[in-house]
């Protein structure tokens, strides 16, 4: 196939920075094909990447040499206003994307913008490819940031480009949408020609959806491969933050000599010979899980909601509710997942614990003291939240400044000890002195976590907190959250991400239609296909594979379904 992306001897440097962020870099994409380019945080993709279509080094005017072609077209010598005809991007920062009031008047502006003579079925056609034809009307402030993702990539997909670049596809979607927007993405590949290329931390759907792989590693890619021969790499994906999918993982552990599986049912295939099955699923050791549950050993109570409605007015005065009658009670020692389709509230409930919100049905208290009646400034020395969008959090001039803010105004002792401890562990020392607006997606989560950290809150809030970090900072958010338990009596997180939920929740509540549609334990929740169905939600690939293989409560990880196969499967598995 011929080229359509062709990089040469590609060196670039952002202006103040001391490092170039790409050096020396030389890669060819085939018209056609299906990309995953992956690597840690500041490995340099999002900046390859913005090559592409003229943002380097039209927008971003920094030190470049070398030269990057686009269909035959030099990008120095375009626009990026001409370029958008070639590649449509979608940015981690997608909701500075959109422009317009309403979601059908966003998608509909690139084409109108260009004189399209077809935009309106341009528009309604790129609406329904994703489902969101029943947002058309609303205002683009009113979305979720699940929603905002769907829409700017709806407009860049209404605009028929050669190329379609996504920054973190599944970033901020619950995971049925995130399935879909990948198979929409592969569905536009095939049929149309479409070449896609994605920058993403999710092994699992690389497996499934990429046909090639671009390993970046200190602003150079390492290697650019098949996606079965790249996924068998797993030791090197796992140096650069990538690990390996849980099927992959399981099936090495399990089945050494196997091919390495893509698919669940590739890894149960390959398991066929190497697990013990009964007629009724694989035989497990018989150490047995001890499963937190949740009505037994709570702590003192941190955070309450009493009988919570809330919800917005339109700029028509019509209110929609988001949360109906809702009753929750957090207790010291909680690790809590609050888990929900788009739109299901999960961000309006942290809000009302912060205060930033008040109800307007019902209390909200936090250590005892109400919302009504105290200001969110003052509820700062209880309660922390870390906002969906890092770059909110920015006040200062450097990252270091920014985590020592609140605990340098309240005057509390230790601070320098734990603003460097924070920065170790986050792996954020060598961007300690840049502005934290300045930094990729990635850093700005670890940024921004660091924030929330230094305030040593009683409750902590976070809204996404993963989305857009590889693996290898995730761990180190978890263990920095384990490390400061003494300090912070309970923290609940919303998210979309159930490896979080596997690996390190205690506690699941689960959000539909404005109320808890279910207060469970990880396990329980995965073993649950129709509550999952409900929600929109998907179990991690290796509880999926524990399934399948029979095992019940499946496991949470690949080292607790490895110790509970006992030995080969003969026979039965399903």
């Amino acid at each position: 196939m011929p080229a359509v992306i062709e990089v040469r001897d590609l060196t670039f440097r952002y202006p103040g920075a001391e490092v170039d962020s790409l050096v020396g870099v030389d890669l060819t994409i085939e018209r056609g094909d299906f990309v995953a380019v992956v690597g840690g945080n500041g490995s340099g993709k999002t900046t390859l990447c913005k090559t592409f279509n003229g943002l380097i080094p039209h927008f971003w005017s920094g030190e470049m040499l070398g030269s990057v072609h686009v269909g035959g077209t030099d990008t120095h010598e375009s626009s990026v206003a001409a370029l958008s005809h070639q590649v449509g991007y979608v940015y981690q920062d997608f909701g500075n994307q959109l422009v317009r009031p309403t979601v059908r008047d966003d998608v509909a502006f690139g084409p109108i913008n260009f004189g399209l003579t077809d935009h309106a079925e341009r528009t309604e056609q790129a609406m329904a490819q994703l489902g969101i034809e029943h947002l058309a009307s609303t205002f683009v402030w009113q979305l979720s940031g699940g929603q905002e993702h769907l829409t700017a990539l709806a407009g860049v997909l209404a605009m028929r480009p050669e190329v379609i670049v996504v920054d973190e596809p599944v970033a901020e979607l619950d995971p049925v949408r995130a399935e879909e927007t990948y198979r929409m993405l592969a569905r536009v590949n095939a049929e149309q020609g479409t070449t896609v290329v994605v920058i993403e931390h999710h092994a699992e759907f690389i497996a499934r959806y990429a046909r090639s792989v671009v390993l970046m590693a200190q602003g150079a890619p390492r290697w650019h491969l098949p996606v079965r021969e790249a996924l068998s790499r797993t030791e090197e994906l796992a140096e650069h933050g990538i690990p390996a999918p849980q099927v992959v993982q399981a099936v090495r552990a399990l089945a050494p000599a196997a091919p390495v599986p893509l698919t669940v049912e590739e890894a149960v295939t390959a398991l066929a010979g190497d697990a013990v099955v009964t007629s009724s699923g694989v035989s497990t050791s018989g150490a047995a899980r001890a499963e937190p549950t949740t009505t037994a050993r709570r702590g003192p109570v941190v955070g309450r909601l009493e009988g919570v409605t809330h919800g917005y007015r339109d700029v028509h005065g019509h209110l929609s509710t988001v949360l109906d009658d809702l009753s929750l009670t957090l207790h010291e020692g909680e690790r809590i997942a609050v888990v929900g389709s788009n739109g299901a509230g999960k961000s309006t409930l942290l809000r009302l614990l912060t205060g930033l919100d008040v109800p307007r049905v019902g209390e909200v208290e936090v250590e005892g003291i109400s919302t009504r009646s105290t200001s969110a400034a003052r509820l700062a020395d209880h309660v922390c939240y870390l906002y969906q969008h890092p770059e909110q959090m920015f006040l200062q001039d450097s990252v270091r400044q920014d985590i020592a803010m609140f605990p340098q105004q309240r005057r509390r002792p230790g601070t320098a000890e734990l603003v460097e401890e924070i920065l170790d562990r986050l792996r954020l020392r060598e961007v300690a002195d840049r502005d934290g607006r300045t930094l990729s997606g990635g850093q700005q989560r670890r940024a921004t976590l660091g924030i929330a950290l230094a305030m040593t809150p009683a409750l902590l809030l976070l809204d996404e907190p993963t989305s857009s970090l590889d693996v290898g900072t995730r761990r180190d958010v978890t263990s920095m959250l384990a490390a400061l338990a003494e300090r912070i009596r309970c923290v609940a997180v919303a998210t979309h991400d159930m490896h979080l939920v596997a690996e390190w929740a205690t506690r699941v509540v689960v959000l539909h239609g404005g109320r808890v549609l279910a207060d469970t334990t990880p396990a329980e929740l995965f073993d649950d296909p129709d509550l999952m169905a409900a929600v929109n939600l998907v179990p991690p690939q290796v509880s999926v594979l524990g399934r399948a293989l029979g095992i019940h409560p499946p496991p949470l990880s690949v080292e607790e379904l490895t110790a509970r196969v006992a030995g080969p499967v003969t026979a039965g598995v399903r």
